[in-house]
């Protein structure tokens, strides 16, 4: 297979007749066993869409291509994103709102590239980066994907045993919250045996938990109106300083996460589209984007609530104020705060109990809810990137619970000892190492992407045009900065001569390969920004 790399192929066979698709150079790579035994996987069915020719939009299309994009936007919904946003109300007030705006748009544009990705050749990234990238390359990719995809679970599964522990009141230990995780996902991964659109209804349901439970702490603190909107539209953040500028490079790490686009674009598979049909698949393409953006507005409002409530609540508060409250309370937690005059430092926990101190018990369970709900929900759809990375990079075809098995295992093992031998405090600082973790993959999802929706030999009439092929390269510019950023500010309160010399060679071997993968991305097209040759075939001579 290494040998065809970058060749156009003959269109795919699929349920046995030849499908014609003049818009694909490339077809899925064909795996004799694969065809000879069926594979259980999230595409056993694939949801059919109405034929309504006399509409320029129909509702009911609409309907037909929704679950993709809100199964997508759980990814900006997890524990790790709740983190950072309570931590950027406690810190910077609603000064850092617009940072979480814009963020959020940068990722609903490369979500539609993920999508038109999928829709237009058929094939989702991963399995585009098997076909496309020489071997090593490959591997690497895959390496460094499968990274993200632990690092996210695990902050999940904290998510998870955080909750747990918060709703029974701490009879439920950490590990033990930890354990019951590893068996509810197993359990849940198994509800698309009853159908696509009930496991997509299950999704929609955790994200509804999730918006009436923090919705419900927004309307229990009723913060200021003005600030929010003021903080949300205007792109300045006064008296802000390096604990505020840490903070936004953390936002935007938090929401834009690597392993979602790979996800994205095999969601969109599971939607019957003929792809030789011109008008079918710009259809597919306009419906899907507007769906992934309802999707990610109603993650967005449901993160400006988080933001919000830690604001108007905490901001500015002092260890001193939170642990008198508490004390008044008879908050059972209300040994967790020091009493001296240093700002209140917050995550998922501390948010919970300082919720439960100053709006009562009711704020700090329906937090807990609003938690586990996003704990729960992002492990699944972490579960199934985990799938389709794997099936696609390395072309393997292992069952449903060997592959949950191997990405809990590795998970759950650091997760597990430091609730074990630690305590919650450790457990929640771990977040902080998992976002540089998750924030320096970025570009190893970017850069493929924009390179193949770029080609013409992969997209044809499809492929991007100049400004986006100029945008894209001043995001993963940005990107690539943030980062940077985020590596010295982590290594740098380390205080440990080693871990600089590691972090430095590190950093060399990681430029290197964004160096390589951006070449890729270069030769490609010319100054006008049209496609002359596939640099993928170019490298893999």
């Amino acid at each position: 297979m290494g040998g065809q790399k970058g060749v156009m192929k003959d269109p795919p066979q699929e349920n046995g007749a030849i499908q014609t698709n003049q818009y694909s150079a490339i077809s899925p790579p064909g795996s004799p066993d694969a065809q000879e035994e069926p594979f259980s996987t999230y595409f056993e069915e694939k949801i059919p869409v109405p034929d309504d020719v006399t509409q320029i939009f129909s509702f009911r299309k609409l309907w037909a291509f929704t679950g993709p994009g809100f199964l997508m936007s759980i990814a900006y919904l997890d524990p790790g994103n709740i983190e950072s946003d309570l931590q950027s109300g406690a810190k910077a007030g609603f000064k850092l709102l617009w940072v979480l705006l814009v963020a959020t748009v940068i990722g609903l544009l490369l979500q539609r590239l993920a999508a038109r990705l999928g829709v237009v050749t058929g094939m989702h990234l991963a399995e585009m980066c098997h076909r496309q990238y020489p071997t090593v390359p490959r591997i690497i990719l895959w390496m460094m994907v499968e990274l993200a995809i632990i690092g996210s679970d695990m902050q999940e599964v904290i998510g998870c045993a955080i909750a747990f522990n918060l709703l029974s009141v701490g009879r439920i230990p950490l590990w033990a919250g930890v354990l019951i995780t590893i068996i509810d996902t197993f359990v849940f991964l198994f509800l698309d045996k009853y159908g696509l659109r009930k496991l997509e209804a299950f999704f929609g349901f955790l994200i509804t938990i999730m918006a009436i439970s923090f919705g419900y702490e927004y309307i229990m603190v009723a913060p200021n109106q003005g600030e929010v909107l003021k903080g949300m539209f205007v792109p300045y953040c006064e008296g802000c300083g390096p604990v505020q500028m840490e903070q936004a490079v953390g936002i935007v790490g938090a929401v834009i996460m690597p392993h979602n686009i790979y996800l994205h674009s095999a969601l969109v598979k599971s939607r019957q589209v003929d792809r030789g049909n011109k008008k079918e698949v710009k259809e597919a393409n306009k419906y899907f984007f507007i769906e992934s953006a309802v999707a990610l507005f109603v993650s967005f409002l449901i993160n400006v609530f988080v933001v919000a409530v830690f604001a108007e609540a905490f901001y500015n508060k002092t260890n001193m104020q939170v642990s008198d409250q508490c004390n008044s309370t008879g908050s059972p937690h209300r040994d967790l705060f020091p009493a001296d005059n240093s700002t209140l430092q917050v995550d998922i926990y501390k948010g919970g109990v300082v919720l439960g101190c100053f709006f009562g018990p009711a704020a700090l369970y329906i937090w807990a809810i609003g938690i586990l709900a996003a704990g729960q929900s992002s492990t699944m759809t972490g579960t199934y990137s985990g799938q389709f990375v794997m099936e696609g990079f390395l072309n393997l075809r292992w069952s449903r619970f060997a592959r949950v098995l191997l990405t809990r295992s590795i998970a759950i093992t650091p997760t597990l000892l430091v609730a074990i031998f630690q305590d919650v405090e450790h457990l929640t600082g771990m977040n902080d190492f998992l976002n540089v973790l998750q924030s320096m993959q970025l570009p190893f999802a970017l850069i493929p992407i924009l390179t193949f929706t770029s080609l013409t030999s992969v997209m044809s009439e499809f492929a991007n045009g100049l400004v986006w092929k100029i945008g894209g390269g001043i995001v993963i510019l940005v990107v690539c900065a943030i980062n940077m950023y985020f590596v010295v500010v982590y290594v740098s309160a380390l205080n440990s001569v080693l871990l600089y010399v590691f972090s430095a060679l590190l950093s060399i071997a990681y430029l290197c390969f964004v160096g390589y993968l951006v070449s890729t991305f270069l030769h490609g097209y010319s100054i006008n920004g049209y496609a002359n040759t596939n640099p993928l075939e170019y490298y893999s001579r």
